[in-house]
This record gives C-alpha cells, sequence and structure tokens, in this order.
C-alpha cells in the first residue's frame, strides 16, 4: 500500500512537472528529480543508488569551475588533517625504502620519541603482522599506524647493531602537522621563515619562530610562499594583519550569492616597520596570493621571483548526512586594489591544470618578456604603480627558472625517486660516523664540501636502479645534484630546517632576497616612496 502511495504521489508530481514544462513554467534543473523517477520505477535493472548519486554530483560539479569538487567521507578526512594541524597516531616520519617502512625521525614530543623510537629504525612487525619486504603503500602505512588518541600498537623495530628485533608498545595520541618548515636567521638582522601551507596552526607556528628570530636579532624578513598551494581563508588573513596597519585592507570576497565580505588589518601585528620580501613562484596558489597581493597592492614590501598560480576562488564544505561532503566555489577574492586574479578556465579543467605546463613551454617561467596581460585588467597599487588582475600576482622582481642543469640524467633520478632514496639510505648506512666526523648541524654544513665519496655512492647506487647516462649529461646535473644530496643527507640527519638552510644557500631567490635588504636596493625600488 505505501509503495502504491508513494508511486501515485510521484506520478502526481512528474505529471506537474510535465504541465508545468507545457506551459513554460519549469526549471531545468527540475529534469533531474523527472530523472530520478524514471530510474527508480522503469529501469530494468537493480540500481546501484550511491555510484549513481557520486558520479552524477561528480559530472555537475565538473561543470562549474576547477575548484568545486565532491568529496567521500575518507576523502574528506584526509584533505583537512594537514589544515587541522594534527592527526592521532604514533608521531613518525618515515619513507617507504626497499619495501621496508623506513623511520626518518620521530616527531619531536611524540609517543615514538616518547617510547624510544630512533631515526635509522626498520618498522618489521605492526601487530605481529609482517609488514616487512611486501608491496606496500604509504596509505598501507597510515591505516596501520594511524589511529584513535589513546589506542595501542604494538611494533617490532630492527635497529642497526641489535642483533634481535626490539618491541615497543606504543599508546597513539594528537600529532601536529607543521606548516613552518624553517625559521634562521639568512644573515645579521635578517631573518628567513619558510611556510608550506596556510592551517589552523599556522599563526602559532609562525609567531613562534618569529619570536626566536627576534631574539637572534631579527630586524627584517624574508617570508617564502614559494610552493605554497593555500589553506584557510582567515590564516592568510592573519599572516598579513602581522605587516599591515590597522584599518588597511587585505582582501574583500564576494559572489553572486554571497554579499561583500571586506577583511582589514588590526592593531595587534606585530612587524608593521622592517624591510619585507615576500618569494613566490608558479606553485604559490589561493591564501599565498592573498598575502602576496595585499603586500604588493600596499607597497608593504617587495615580492620576488615567478608569477603565481592565479586562483582567487573560495570555496566552502558543506556535509552529507553519510559524511561525505562537496566543496563548491561560494565567492571570489579581491585583491586591496580590487584585482581578480584567478587564471581562466573557460577551455575546461584539463586546460586550466596545464596550464603550468603551457607557461613552461611558452617561455613565461624563463623570461618576463614572454608574459602578456591586458590592459583592461590594469590595476594601481598605493603608490600608483601598475599591477594586473588575471592569472596570478605577477612579482616586483621576476627571477627566471633556472634550467642550466636539467638533463636527462636528472629526469630519470627524479622519475624514480632515485635522489631521495639515495639519501635515506646514506644516512642509514654511516648515521653513527655522521654524528662522529659533525657532532652538529654547523659542523656539517661549512665542512660537508665536495665529497667525492659520496658522489661516487651515489653514482653506483644510480647504477643499480638502472640510470646511467652519458658523462655529458651527469657533469650538467652535478653541481645541482651535489647541493640536493647534502640537503637531503641534513633533512635525514637533523630535520626540515636544516635542508633549507643548505638549499637557500644556493638558492637564486633567498639570495636575490637578503641582497635587496642587505644592499638597501629595498629602499631604491622605484616604487617606494
Amino acid at each position: 500500500m505505501k509503495k502504491i502511495l508513494g508511486l501515485n504521489l510521484s506520478l502526481i508530481l512528474i505529471v506537474g512537472w510535465l504541465n508545468a514544462q507545457n506551459n513554460q513554467g519549469y526549471r531545468p534543473i527540475d529534469k533531474l528529480n523527472a530523472l530520478i523517477y524514471y530510474l527508480e520505477n522503469f529501469y530494468v535493472d537493480t540500481l546501484n543508488e550511491e555510484k549513481i548519486v557520486e558520479t552524477g554530483i561528480e559530472g555537475i560539479l565538473k561543470e562549474l569551475d576547477p575548484h568545486s569538487y565532491y568529496l567521500t567521507a575518507k576523502e574528506l578526512k584526509e584533505a583537512d588533517e594537514p589544515l587541522q594541524g594534527n592527526f592521532e597516531g604514533i608521531g613518525i616520519q618515515f619513507n617507504l625504502y626497499r619495501d621496508t617502512i623506513m623511520v626518518v625521525s620521530p616527531i619531536s614530543g611524540g609517543p615514538s620519541e616518547k617510547a624510544g623510537i630512533r631515526s635509522g629504525d626498520k618498522i618489521i612487525y605492526i601487530n605481529d603482522t609482517l609488514v616487512a619486504g611486501k608491496k606496500i603503500t604509504n596509505n598501507d602505512v597510515f591505516k596501520w599506524l594511524r589511529g584513535k588518541k589513546g589506542t595501542k600498537v604494538e611494533l617490532k623495530i630492527m635497529r642497526k647493531g641489535e642483533k634481535e628485533l626490539i618491541k615497543f608498545t606504543i599508546i597513539r595520541d594528537k600529532i601536529p602537522v607543521f606548516s613552518v618548515d624553517a625559521a634562521y636567521m639568512a644573515a645579521p638582522e635578517i631573518g628567513y621563515i619558510k611556510i608550506n601551507r596556510f592551517s589552523n596552526t599556522t599563526m602559532d607556528e609562525y609567531r613562534k619562530g618569529m619570536e626566536k628570530l627576534r631574539a637572534q636579532g631579527a630586524k627584517h624578513l624574508i617570508l617564502d610562499l614559494s610552493d605554497n598551494s593555500g589553506g584557510y581563508l582567515h590564516a592568510a588573513v592573519d599572516l598579513a594583519d602581522e605587516f599591515l596597519k590597522s584599518g588597511e585592507l587585505i582582501v574583500y570576497t564576494q559572489g553572486v550569492n554571497s554579499p561583500r565580505k571586506d577583511y582589514y588589518a588590526t592593531a595587534k601585528g606585530g612587524f608593521h616597520e622592517g624591510k619585507l620580501v615576500v618569494i613566490i613562484n608558479e606553485g604559490s596558489a589561493s591564501a599565498s596570493e592573498i598575502v602576496s597581493g595585499a603586500i604588493q597592492d600596499l607597497d608593504r614590501g617587495v615580492i620576488i621571483g615567478r608569477r603565481s598560480f592565479g586562483k582567487g576562488l573560495v570555496q566552502n564544505t558543506f556535509p552529507f548526512p553519510d559524511g561525505s561532503a562537496v566543496r563548491i566555489t561560494t565567492s571570489r577574492y579581491y585583491t586591496p586594489s580590487g584585482r581578480f586574479i584567478q587564471a581562466p578556465y573557460d577551455q575546461g579543467v584539463e586546460k586550466y591544470y596545464e596550464d603550468l605546463y603551457s607557461r613552461f613551454k611558452n617561455g613565461q617561467l624563463t623570461d618576463e618578456k614572454n608574459i602578456k596581460f591586458p590592459d583592461s585588467l590594469k590595476y594601481q597599487t598605493r603608490n600608483k604603480r601598475t599591477v594586473y588582475g588575471g592569472g596570478g600576482i605577477m612579482p616586483d622582481v621576476f627571477l627566471p627558472l633556472d634550467t642550466s642543469f636539467y638533463s636527462d640524467f636528472l629526469m630519470n633520478l627524479t622519475k624514480e625517486n632515485v635522489i631521495n632514496d639515495f639519501c635515506i639510505d646514506y644516512v642509514d648506512k654511516h648515521r653513527e660516523q655522521l654524528k662522529i666526523t659533525y657532532p652538529s648541524f654547523e659542523d656539517f654544513e661549512k665542512k660537508f664540501q665536495e665529497e667525492e665519496d659520496m658522489w661516487k655512492e651515489f653514482l653506483q647506487f644510480a647504477k643499480s636502479k638502472k640510470i646511467e647516462a652519458k658523462q655529458e649529461s651527469i657533469s650538467i646535473s652535478k653541481p645541482w645534484l651535489m647541493v640536493r644530496l647534502k640537503a637531503g643527507i641534513a633533512q635525514n640527519q637533523w630535520g626540515r630546517e636544516e635542508f633549507f638552510r643548505i638549499w637557500n644557500a644556493h638558492e637564486p631567490s633567498f639570495k636575490k632576497a637578503v641582497e635587496i635588504i642587505q644592499k638597501d636596493k629595498f629602499s631604491k625600488i622605484a616604487f617606494f616612496k
């Protein structure tokens, strides 16, 4: 009886819809309701409703813009974890090396460090299940080691110098996900902070880093947002607030169904006076562009590097009862001058995401003369400088992508992840000797130069991975590789900040930022009063 009543009700609705269509009083979206009715009542086979609905949602969202998309409950959790600033697990940085889970380092203060896990340990068993020597993925490791706070996981570890496996019982806890990779002194009076994403913890991390730098005499700052793909709008606004004076407009958002909302700087910012250089590149997007756009429009600092990605759309998450959700673009954001910096996407999503390759192919990453902005997108900064909307933030000082070290040898090494694997292997083999030879990172930084023994070991390692090349190709990439290997070894022996301390010493954008501040080019660049 209920089914019959439901069918009759559906028929009434459909008849009403058809009458409305005939009277031209319907909306095209009403066709979806009719389609669902037809499928549920007339389709030949049993429907997989979940699959149909999810496919339909994805298809609809693809027709909107590149940044509106559907997430399953699992995907939503994985996407949110880095931005929440923590997850629940045992707290290790790891790499999969030769089908074995290698501990790069236990996270400081986490349960693994407290239990006695060390860098270089190899995880052989997890809860009595053999996990070494099998084809496993990062997702497998996450599934095994992450879990609710307070739950236990048992590990059996292989450690160099120990004949037997060592058993550990670790109680899972909240594990921080850091968004500040490095905060150190670049030169006397010049601090450097590298931010990889804009999360809930970014401002706490930034302030902690600035406090350390000020204690070391920092008066000026290099803010590195290269390859920072964005994150939370509020985190970007809070960071920009640190550099701008009370009442200055940071950004505003607006959409058809979202009234204009202005975000202003407050009086709480802690870096209003020092010289500020912001590094961006083609991987800097969204929240990174909000910060760099505000700094540029208000002539607060110098933006250097290459043109940013160009994401000027704001998304909000709307949940479904089963834990899945859609992220829908609800508004556009505009820089203080009124610029909308979103790259065009009218030729489809695939073409949109191929834009970076097109920039490289067209020479836009190597020569700023190849970058053209239409006059219709012209705007002015506070000091009447010309800037452009559309397709990202164009830096004040353009630094071309260095391709002089590119070779087939390097491309093959990168494709097979040989560089990272070697650094893990090298530190694993030489960890104790590195500690003796270089008691501190500073010793390593100064003394570990052209280590030919290491280079020979690397070439042999590459050969074992079937990566060989002509001497000419190897020679082209060797200078770059020597720096990259040293930085990778430093990261595996000490940490992420030490990677950047090695790498930046040879990085053109970092050196240019120091030069601009140190040689007083900051005040001499024409756009400043």
